[in-house]
C-alpha cells in the first residue's frame, strides 16, 4: 500500500514541465589598481566597479520593495573577486553587530554574495560578513533535497573581509581569492550564477536581494542572475601546506572512589596536512599523522531513557573539507566513525556533469554501531582498520543526477563492505523523486559477535530508500519509504535502526501575510508514520498534526499533537503527546527558544508506559558587543501512570565567550548533568543518583581557518552512589599550533 501511494503520486506529476530561466546579467570589469579591504569605501577605489542595487525583499514580502537601500560593487583583478556593500540604515544605532568567532554571526545584520561558479544551478559557494567584518561562509547544493540538507556551513575558505558602521549604516568589503573557488578552466569570458543578499533583522528578519524569488519554484540557484567577466582568469592550482604541533597532558583514574588520579606523561605530536589543487577540477587533501582531535567540547546530550545511540556532529577540519560530496539519502558516510587515524587522504572534483570523491584513512581504533529495530549499541575495538569511501555522481536534465557509493572497512577478523546506487529526478520546479539502494557484507571478530549477539559468520543485508516530494508556494508534501534488513550494516556511516520498513507521509499548507497583518507566515501540516518489522508486525504508528505561526520579534510558535502506537518488548502501547516550541528575539542581544513535551512516554528500562514532562530552554544573550552567554539545557521527569516518580534528569551546557577581536576569544564551558532515580521501580539495578560536571577553558586565535593557536584546560567530576561528593575523574591540558603556508 505505501509503495502504491508513492507510485500514484509520481505518476500524477509526470506531465508537468520545468520552469523559466534567469533574470539578469552583470558584467564585472577588470582593473589593475589596489583595493585595501578596510571597511571604508575610499574615493577612487571602486570607481570602475559595476554598481548593483539590492531593490527587492524576497522574505517575508514576496518580491516587494526593499525596506532599506543597499548598493553592491563588484570588480576583479584576474586573481581576486572584490565585493563591497554600502548598506544604508535609517537607524544605525540599532544595527545588530557583535564580535564573534567566524561562522557565528548569522543572527546579526549581514551581507553576502552567492556564486554558482559552474553555472549549472547545482552547487554554489556563499560568502557573508556582518557590519564588523565577522566572516561566514558555506556551500549550497540544490540537488540534495530539502533546505535542511543542502546547506553546509562547515566549509571554510581563506578570504578577507572588513566592516565599518557609520552614520548612514554600514560598509562591508570582501576580497575572495579565485584560488579558493572551483570553476571550469575555459578561455574567454566566464559566466557564473550569482546573487547578492542582505539580511536585515529587526522586528522581523527581512531578506533583501537584487533578484526575485518565485516561491512556486522549489529551487534557489535556478532563479539567480548571471555574472560575466573574469576573462583569462584561471582556477588556482593552489597549494596549502599546514604543519601542526599538538601538546597535551592527561591525568585520569579508572575508579575515582578507590584510586587517586594519576598524572599522565606529556605528549607532543607533529602533523602535516596538504591541500593541493592537482588540476582546476581536482583537489587532493593529504594528512600525515594528523591532529584530528576535537578542540572544543561537544554540546552535551542527555542520555537517559534512550534506546538508540547518540550521534555528534563532525567538527574536524580535514573531514569537513568537501563533506557534501559524500552525502546521500541513507547516512552511509559519517566521518566521526574514524576515531584515531594515523593517515588520511581525500580526492574530490567536478568535471562537466561528473562529480566524484574518494576518501581513505588508516584508523588506530575501530568504532562499531550495532543496530536493531528497537535499539542500538556501540563499541570501540582496540584494533586498527583501513577505511575507504568512494562516491560518484553524474548530473543530467538540469538538477537531476545518478550516482554510486562504495565504502569499505577492513581490520583483523573484521570487515564491512557497502555498495549501491542512487538517483534524484527533478521532474520540474515542484516535483522530485529520490532513490537509493545499498547492499552490505559484514564479519565481526568472534568475541565481539558473541558479546553483542551478532552473527558468527559473514552476513549481508540491504537498505532501500525512495521519496517523492512536492513543494510549491502554498502546498508541500512528501511520501518516503525505507526498508532496511536486519543484516544491513554501514560501519562508515550512522544507521542506527534496521530490521524493518518505515513509511512517512506528510502534507501541509503555507499561508503568507499580505503585509497588513501582525503575523508573516502560518504553516500547518499532517504527518503520518508507519513502521513494521520484517515479519510485517506493527512496530510504530504515529499521527502528528503541526501548526506554526511567525510573528513580531522574529518569533515562531509551533504546537504539535501526537497520537502514536509503539511496540516495546512485544507490547503495543498507545501514547498521546503535546509538544510546543517557541523562539523569539525580543531585543537585538537576546535570543531564546523553549521546547516543551508532555504526555505518554514508554519507560524503556522497565517495559511500561509512563507520563513524561520535559522542558528545554535555550538562551543566547549578548551581554555586550564582546561578551556572549549561551545556555542549552533540558529538564525531564518521568513517572508511572499512577503518579510515582521514576526519574528526573537535568542537563545544562553553559558557555561564556569573550571575543577580544575578529581573530581571538576566550571561552569557559561548564556542562552539568544530574539524574535521580527511584530504584524501587527499576527492574535492573541502577544508580540512584548520578551527577557529572565537566569544565573547559579554551583560548583560540585564528588568523584564518588553518593558521590557528589553541590553548586549553578541561576536567571532569563525577558523583554516584559509591561516592559522597563530586570527585575528579580526569583533567587535561592541551595546545595546538597550525600554520597555513601557501607557497
Amino acid at each position: 500500500m505505501p509503495l502504491f501511494c508513492l507510485y500514484l503520486l509520481t505518476f500524477l506529476c509526470l506531465a508537468l514541465a520545468p520552469g523559466a530561466a534567469y533574470s539578469s546579467v552583470a558584467n564585472v570589469p577588470r582593473f589593475n589598481g589596489e583595493i585595501i579591504v578596510d571597511g571604508v569605501l575610499s574615493a577612487g577605489e571602486w570607481s570602475d566597479a559595476v554598481r548593483l542595487e539590492l531593490h527587492l525583499e524576497t522574505d517575508p514580502a514576496e518580491n516587494g520593495p526593499a525596506p532599506v537601500e543597499t548598493t553592491a560593487f563588484l570588480i576583479e583583478d584576474g586573481e581576486n573577486l572584490y565585493v563591497a556593500f554600502e548598506a544604508n540604515d535609517p537607524n544605525p544605532e540599532v544595527i545588530r553587530a557583535y564580535l564573534r568567532d567566524r561562522d557565528s554571526a548569522w543572527s546579526d545584520d549581514h551581507v553576502g554574495i552567492v556564486l554558482d561558479t559552474y553555472n549549472d544551478e547545482r552547487r554554489a559557494f556563499e560568502f557573508y560578513a556582518n557590519p564588523l567584518g565577522v566572516q561566514m561562509d558555506k556551500t549550497r547544493d540544490d540537488t540534495a533535497g530539502g533546505p535542511s540538507w543542502n546547506i553546509d556551513d562547515s566549509w571554510d575558505a581563506i578570504w578577507e573581509s572588513a566592516g565599518h558602521i557609520n552614520d548612514a549604516g554600514y560598509v562591508v568589503e570582501m576580497r575572495i581569492p579565485l584560488s579558493q573557488l572551483r570553476f571550469p578552466d575555459v578561455d574567454g569570458k566566464k559566466t557564473w550564477g550569482y546573487d547578492l543578499v542582505r539580511m536585515y533583522p529587526r522586528d522581523r528578519t527581512h531578506t533583501i536581494s537584487n533578484h526575485s524569488q518565485d516561491r512556486n519554484r522549489s529551487c534557489y540557484l535556478c532563479q539567480v542572475g548571471k555574472l560575466e567577466g573574469l576573462e583569462g582568469s584561471r582556477p588556482g592550482r593552489d597549494l596549502e601546506i599546514v604543519p601542526t604541533i599538538t601538546a597535551s597532558k592527561n591525568d585520569s583514574t579508572e575508579d575515582p572512589g578507590l584510586d587517586p588520579i594519576q598524572s599522565g606523561d606529556p605528549e607532543v605530536e607533529g602533523g602535516l596536512t596538504v591541500r593541493w589543487g592537482v588540476t582546476p577540477d581536482l583537489t587532493a587533501n593529504i594528512a600525515i599523522n594528523p591532529d584530528f582531535s576535537q578542540v572544543e567540547s561537544d554540546v552535551a546530550q542527555l542520555d537517559v531513557n534512550n534506546r538508540f545511540a547518540l550521534s555528534y556532529p563532525e567538527k574536524r577540519p580535514f573531514f569537513l573539507e568537501g563533506a557534501d560530496y559524500f552525502t546521500t539519502p541513507i547516512n552511509a558516510v559519517f566521518t566521526r566513525t574514524v576515531g584515531s587515524p594515523d593517515f588520511g587522504g581525500k580526492l574530490t572534483g567536478k568535471k562537466g556533469e561528473n562529480t566524484f570523491g574518494v576518501f581513505a584513512a588508516q584508523d588506530a581504533e575501530t568504532n562499531l554501531l550495532f543496530p536493531e529495530l528497537y535499539g542500538s549499541d556501540t563499541e570501540t575495538l582496540e584494533q586498527s582498520n583501513t577505511a575507504f569511501v568512494g562516491r560518484y555522481s553524474r548530473g543530467f536534465a538540469d538538477t537531476s543526477s545518478v550516482g554510486a557509493l562504495l565504502t569499505t572497512r577492513d581490520g583483523d577478523d573484521y570487515h564491512n563492505y557497502v555498495g549501491g546506487f542512487d538517483a534524484r529526478w527533478k521532474i520540474n520546479d515542484q516535483h522530485s523523486l529520490e532513490f537509493q539502494h545499498l547492499q552490505s557484507e559484514t564479519a565481526y571478530p568472534e568475541a565481539t559477535a558473541i558479546e553483542y549477539e551478532q552473527p558468527l559468520r559473514t552476513f549481508s543485508g540491504h537498505a532501500s530508500y525512495i521519496e517523492y516530494e512536492y513543494d510549491s508556494r502554498d502546498w508541500f508534501g512528501s511520501v518516503e519509504y525505507e526498508d532496511l534488513s536486519s543484516g544491513f550494516r554501514a560501519d562508515s556511516g550512522f544507521v542506527g535502526r534496521v530490521g524493518g520498513s518505515r513509511t512517512v507521509a506528510k502534507i501541509g499548507r503555507v499561508l503568507y501575510d499580505n503585509g497588513d497583518s501582525w503575523w508573516d507566515r502560518i504553516r500547518t501540516s499532517l504527518h503520518v508514520k508507519w513502521a513494521e518489522d520484517e515479519e510485517g508486525e506493527l512496530a510504530e504508528h504515529e499521527f502528528t498534526y503541526r501548526f506554526g505561526i511567525g510573528g513580531p520579534m522574529q518569533s515562531w510558535f509551533q504546537v504539535a499533537l501526537v497520537d502514536a502506537r509503539e511496540r516495546e518488548e512485544g507490547i503495543l502501547y498507545d501514547m498521546k503527546q503535546l509538544r510546543a516550541y517557541v523562539e523569539m528575539q525580543p531585543t537585538s542581544g537576546l535570543q531564546f527558544s523553549i521546547i516543551t513535551i508532555m504526555g505518554d512516554q514508554i519507560d524503556y528500562s522497565n517495559d511500561r508506559l509512563g507520563k513524561k514532562w520535559s522542558i528545554q530552554p535555550n538562551i543566547a544573550w549578548n551581554l555586550s558587543r564582546n561578551l556572549l552567554l549561551r545556555v542549552r539545557s533540558v529538564y525531564t521527569e518521568l513517572e508511572t501512570q499512577e503518579g510515582e516518580p521514576i526519574f528526573d534528569a537535568m542537563l545544562a551546557d553553559t558557555r561564556l565567550t569573550w571575543q577580544f577581536n575578529l581573530r581571538s576569544f576566550l571561552r569557559l564551558t561548564v556542562q552539568y548533568q544530574d539524574v535521580e532515580r527511584n530504584t524501587d521501580l527499576y527492574i535492573d539495578e541502577e544508580e540512584a543518583h548520578e551527577k557529572e560536571v565537566g569544565r573547559q577553558l579554551l583560548y583560540s586565535y585564528k588568523l584564518n581557518p588553518q593558521t590557528v593557536f589553541f590553548l586549553g584546560y578541561s576536567d571532569n567530576y563525577i558523583n554516584d552512589d559509591s561516592l559522597d561528593k563530586l570527585t575528579v575523574s580526569d583533567r587535561n591540558w592541551f595546545m595546538k599550533i597550525g600554520y597555513a603556508w601557501a607557497p
